[in-house]
């Protein structure tokens, strides 16, 4: 199956695609094509309550088997069938959008072999790795919130280049000036600027426009797993699957619900846009971003934790298991 407007695959039971967000022909709820197989309509924004806020046990909009949330959690997936819930305003709503990475190293032997090479890099320092101790090593499947976010910075810059110049050419008039009136003696003539016109005014404006599909880790107390220059294969992800999911993975919670995901995406994105005007920029001032996020969806990482301990020194290494890359280190 196919979606009608950007022709991505899609699973047998999909409500919507994946990449564009369509809904599927025929699905429940789904609108249907116009004439001439025009792309419905976008489906209206109704959030369908599951359960009140306060509620000890959800019901799963899926599969119907019983959802407990801990205290605290925002974000719960079904043991069974993998379906998500989040906790809003009005109580608790299936999460429309949910998947996830696929785990390509599931066993601690490869993904401790790319802990070996790093290590060996320099981390610490070269056979830092055979003198240190594992103390921990799990592979969890961590919740982030992906957040579509558009961002304008526009902001004024000092062009040092015009500045100079307009200095040098005003010395450069002056000795041309004062040979003239040596009689063609430069010899002792002191140079003194001298402004030929108008000044040259060397503050510049300029902006900057970005496009993000910005992850947010999901789980408060897991701020080490937040992405910083580091960027996940998102373009690979594909519809949650409870399948992909190794035998003692755990698929963690969230206690970050969407709104508060959607304001650290737009406080991120602020700063990274700040900091391209000031690498594009020298002396910038008058920085304003215009930053404006959407609806974002959830995704499950499959991330390998170690914790080493050399010398009574620990270091902390987060593996994506999907890419096979470092993906964070501590310590």
């Amino acid at each position: 199956m196919y979606c009608i407007v950007c022709r991505a695959e899609l699973p047998p039971n999909a409500k919507f695609c994946f990449a564009c967000g369509t809904p599927v022909q025929g699905a429940p709820g789904a609108p249907t094509a116009g004439p001439m197989g025009a792309p419905p309509p976008p489906p209206p924004s109704v959030e369908v309550v599951v359960a009140p806020a306060g509620a000890e046990a959800v019901k799963c909009p899926s599969c119907g088997a019983s959802v407990h949330p801990v205290f605290g959690e925002m974000v719960v997936s079904c043991d069974y069938c993998g379906a998500t819930v989040t906790l809003g305003g009005a109580g608790w709503k299936e999460i429309g959008k949910h998947s996830m990475l696929a785990p390509k190293i599931t066993s601690a032997e490869p993904a401790l072999a790319i802990v070996h090479a790093y290590l060996d890099q320099g981390f610490l320092h070269r056979k830092a790795f055979e003198e240190s101790k594992i103390v921990e090593q799990k592979l969890s499947f961590v919740p982030f919130w992906v957040v579509p976010v558009s961002a304008t910075t526009n902001y004024t810059y000092t062009d040092v280049a015009v500045g100079v110049g307009s200095t040098v050419g005003s010395i450069a008039a002056a000795e041309v000036l004062g040979a003239a009136l040596g009689g063609g003696r430069r010899g002792g003539f002191i140079p003194i600027p001298v402004m030929m016109g108008s000044p040259v005014n060397a503050t510049r404006q300029d902006s900057i426009t970005g496009q993000y599909d910005f992850p947010v880790v999901a789980v408060k107390g897991m701020t080490a797993y937040q992405p910083k220059d580091y960027q996940f294969a998102l373009g690979e992800r594909t519809f949650f699957d409870k399948k992909q999911i190794p035998a003692g993975a755990p698929v963690l919670n969230g206690d970050l619900g969407e709104d508060a995901a959607q304001h650290a995406a737009r406080a991120f994105v602020s700063q990274l846009q700040s900091e391209a005007a000031h690498k594009r920029h020298y002396m910038v001032s008058g920085l304003t971003s215009n930053v404006q996020v959407s609806e974002g969806e959830l995704l499950h990482v499959p991330i390998w934790y170690f914790l080493l301990d050399r010398k009574g020194e620990k270091a902390m290494i987060l593996i994506d298991s999907h890419s096979g890359r470092v993906m964070q280190t501590v310590g």
